[in-house]
């Protein structure tokens, strides 16, 4: 049995535990390749900023009552892999899943949206080249996708879908999109007060 097959059977099994949903990933995060994890990062941090918590054991969820795990699932070189991950989605609990993917055939995101639906995907271009692939899907196969690069907006989406459900996620969407308003502000009214040569000393 290859490593593949033990993660296969890993994602299989759990899908059979019938696991109470408040206990299982919300979110599933899935790259083509551990190349794209510094793009991809900024969903872990999008999704921390708004109290998520990493879960890396099926079995035993962190105390957050709101979860997210993540894999490596590559389209072309583990395609069995790809297609487990995705009709499972639903069976382990997952409510949406953000796919990024880089190169010309960035396959992952749109093939993952095929196979999950109707779980939505919201996939990520890694690269600029990649946009056209992401999303290219004929009508009747959805899929969402940001600009490329752009997985923290991702994640944000895919806390939107879940706010749509539990009003504690919308309070935190809320919350952390005042903070950036006040970002803004802040750095408005230094750059008027110090002018721009004491805004670039400061």
């Amino acid at each position: 049995m290859t490593a593949v097959d033990d993660l296969i059977d890993r994602l299989e099994s759990e899908a059979a535990t019938d696991a109470n949903p408040a206990t299982t990933p919300d979110v599933g995060i899935i790259m083509g390749s551990d190349s794209d994890l510094p793009v991809m990062a900024d969903a872990y941090e999008a999704l921390d900023d708004l109290g998520f918590a990493e879960q890396t054991d099926f079995h035993d969820a962190p105390d957050a009552r709101f979860t997210y795990e993540s894999y490596v699932v590559s389209a072309h070189r583990t395609p069995e892999l790809m297609y487990a991950y995705g009709e499972t989605a639903t069976e382990r609990g997952l409510d949406v899943i953000i796919a990024g993917a880089g190169g010309k055939s960035a396959d992952l995101p749109n093939m993952t949206a095929s196979i999950a639906y109707p779980v939505p995907v919201i996939g990520v271009p890694v690269q600029e080249k990649s946009v056209d692939s992401v999303i290219g899907m004929p009508t009747g196969a959805p899929i969402v996708a940001v600009d490329a690069g752009k997985s923290y907006n991702a994640a944000l989406s895919a806390a939107q879908v879940l706010a749509r459900e539990h009003d504690e996620i919308e309070e935190r969407l809320v919350d952390l999109h005042d903070e950036q308003k006040a970002g803004v502000a802040d750095v408005s009214a230094a750059l008027h007060d110090l002018g721009i040569d004491g805004f670039r000393d400061r």
